[in-house]
């Protein structure tokens, strides 16, 4: 990833178009051209999709970074064993999960890694099936937002030790005050009121790692304006469930960071290697989602750390094992195979007629350093796109992502009709080196060093962003299933 500094001037928004009703006499003819027209990710044609491919990934461009540009080097993270959150054993109090090597161990094979070109023919192929609109939400800048933030950690009781940066002291709150502008509309706002109604008798669940859990607790937070949930989960149950019940809406997350079945080499120890099962259902949420109107899943840092493979009862390799005689493959092994195990696994429920939302990967932005030798977030403003570039194993992961969604989405179409969604938090966090974080949350502690979290993200944040895109896709995904029944 690549990185310039400099100062980030104001967007200019711009006004939404607005959808007109289709006149009752002539609802067939009107139909289609309206869809045609308002919803060019079902009915598009060439010259848009070059459109699209031109704003969603004008980022990409390597002629827009000058030759002085910095390195944000993500290339000598180590493996992580020990942490307090998400993934214990990180030697760090606020659980940085983020593990990546600089060279692959003996024998080790590597995946050739997606050209400029492959990037955007991938991501054309989800973007024009993923029926999002009149407009691509995810191609766009930060601009600023005197408005921000919609809640404080004062007025929300959902927000855990390691993401309350107010509380711990962090002293520029100027990252709170940017909102995401797409290129070719805009984004509203979360409003909690509309967003209860537009979720009122339904189910949302959350599969995935701390980030998940993150996004959720967002979520619950900017609900809070309005009303508080019942926790009516254990208070030891990684699971929870939170009920709106006024709304008869409820809210789960599914803690599967591997979301495959996996099982722990020690099983005391939670810092010794797991063994993924790659080809295998986790089940602790696989068995639940058919209860679920809507299932949004995402995975990420977990995938670095040491872990055997096994597919079809067989051990056929492995991740950072001192083992010489077994095959050593890297983290986009798993990583691929994990994603299309677990869509194949929604593919087939066969009582699961909800919308499942692919939220995709988060990158990490340690500046400086490896995160266990200094490397920081310090940053306190956004980027602009043409300043950085999605690189190195994010821009890997990404296209993994990308590539099996488009997989699903053509296996939901010939099966069961089952619906995959593109929330793409990839494009916009990569531009919030400033939203995490970093040393501000924990207090500090005499005579120890502890690394910096630039992984998670602080509540109230950027992340609260997820939930404007969300609210958009639901707003969206509603009016589609109008027009068309």
């Amino acid at each position: 990833m690549k990185l310039l500094t400099s100062e980030i001037p104001p967007g200019k928004p711009q006004t939404r178009r607005k959808t007109q009703k289709l006149a009752p006499l002539i609802v067939s003819t009107f139909l289609l051209t309206f869809i045609t027209l308002s919803y060019p990710g079902i009915i598009r044609d060439s010259r848009k999709i070059s459109e699209a491919n031109s704003q969603a990934f004008e980022s990409l461009d390597q002629d827009s970074i000058t030759p002085t540009s910095t390195r944000l080097d993500q290339k000598n993270y180590q493996p992580c064993s020990s942490g307090k959150i998400d993934a214990p054993g990180c030697n760090s109090s606020v659980g940085v999960e983020e593990i990546q090597a600089r060279n692959p161990p003996p024998n080790t094979t590597v995946s050739p890694p997606l050209t400029t070109a492959e990037h955007v023919l991938v991501a054309n192929k989800t973007l024009t099936e993923k029926d999002q609109g009149n407009c691509d939400l995810f191609s766009g800048e930060w601009v600023p937002n005197p408005e921000g933030p919609y809640y404080t950690n004062m007025t929300c009781n959902a927000i855990e030790e390691h993401q309350n940066c107010m509380k711990f002291g962090r002293p520029d709150l100027g990252f709170l005050k940017w909102r995401w502008k797409p290129d070719a509309c805009e984004l509203p706002i979360f409003d909690p009121h509309q967003f209860l109604e537009l979720v009122r008798g339904k189910s949302l669940a959350f599969v995935g790692d701390s980030v998940a859990r993150n996004h959720m607790q967002s979520l619950i937070c900017l609900l809070s304006k309005v009303v508080y949930p019942v926790d009516v989960s254990s208070p030891t149950d990684a699971n929870k469930r939170h009920e709106y019940r006024a709304y008869h809406f409820n809210i789960s997350i599914f803690s599967s960071p591997y979301l495959v079945r996996t099982v722990r080499t020690e099983p005391n120890d939670i810092t010794r290697p797991f063994n993924l099962y790659l080809d295998e259902y986790d089940e602790s949420w696989t068995n639940q989602i058919e209860d679920f109107d809507y299932v949004i899943i995402s995975a990420g840092q977990w995938f670095f750390r040491p872990t055997y493979f096994y597919l079809n009862h067989s051990l056929v390799g492995c991740l950072y094992c001192p083992e010489t005689n077994i095959t050593h493959f890297t983290s986009s092994f798993s990583y691929r195979h994990a994603f299309r195990t677990a869509f194949r696994a929604i593919n087939t429920a066969k009582k699961f007629k909800g919308i499942t939302y692919l939220r995709t990967f988060a990158p990490s932005h340690f500046e400086g350093a490896q995160w266990d030798k200094g490397g920081d977030c310090a940053r306190t403003r956004p980027l602009k796109r043409n300043e950085t570039l999605l690189e190195d194993f994010s821009s890997e992961m990404y296209s993994i992502q990308l590539e099996e969604l488009k997989i699903a989405q053509e296996e939901g179409r010939r099966k069961n009709g089952s619906k995959f969604r593109l929330l793409d938090a990839t494009t916009p966090m990569l531009l919030r080196p400033d939203g995490h974080p970093s040393k501000y949350g924990h207090w500090p502690v005499q005579n120890v060093t502890l690394a910096n979290d630039c992984v998670h993200w602080c509540l109230p944040g950027p992340i609260d962003s997820w939930n404007d895109f969300l609210q958009e896709l639901l707003k969206r995904e509603m009016e589609i299933h109008r027009l068309l029944t």
